[in-house]
């Protein structure tokens, strides 16, 4: 063996020192180091663990807010669907309160133009009545009591003529 380049008494005392080295690591060392490894794995899976559950907690997260997103959506909706309503109603509202002025001033003018019409009759009237006073004057060729004749003009007037009421 001395031809290959190997010594049998050092080969034995680095078998030795290896094997005490060996047994002086397993008892001193080989314990904590496995138990350091086991404390390392141990929080590795806690990582992930805790990974996992936070992965699922953005899952759930994300899935209520997109169910909040939908009930904003909707209520978004609804509002938009409110105020169409009520500018629909206030339309109405609007027309219907035109109509009913427009009715009104057109009830006003009727109204006003059976008032001219009836001071125009009175009007004609009155003026009938001097003149029929003066034609009967010139006929006769004398004065009449005007007021005596005045009242029996109105009074054949009123029983023979009446205006048409509109």
């Amino acid at each position: 063996m001395g031809e290959l380049g190997f010594h049998l008494p050092s080969l034995l005392v680095y078998l030795v020192n290896f094997g005490l080295l060996l047994a002086l690591l397993y008892f001193f060392a080989y314990k904590r180091i496995l138990a350091l490894l086991d404390q390392r794995s141990g929080r590795i899976r806690e990582s992930l663990e805790e990974a996992e559950r936070a992965r699922q907690e953005a899952a759930k997260a994300r899935e209520e807010m997109g169910d909040q997103l939908a009930e904003a959506r909707r209520e978004g909706q609804q509002m938009l669907e409110q105020a169409r309503q009520a500018a629909e109603r206030f339309r109405e509202e609007e027309r219907e309160r035109a109509r009913q002025e427009a009715e009104s001033l057109l009830e006003r003018a009727r109204q006003e133009i059976r008032q001219e019409r009836n001071a125009a009759v009175e009007d004609v009237r009155r003026h009938f009545g001097d003149l029929a006073i003066t034609a009967a004057e010139r006929v006769v060729e004398r004065s009449l009591d005007r007021s005596a004749h005045h009242d029996l003009i109105e009074k054949v007037l009123e029983e023979g003529f009446e205006p048409s009421r509109e």
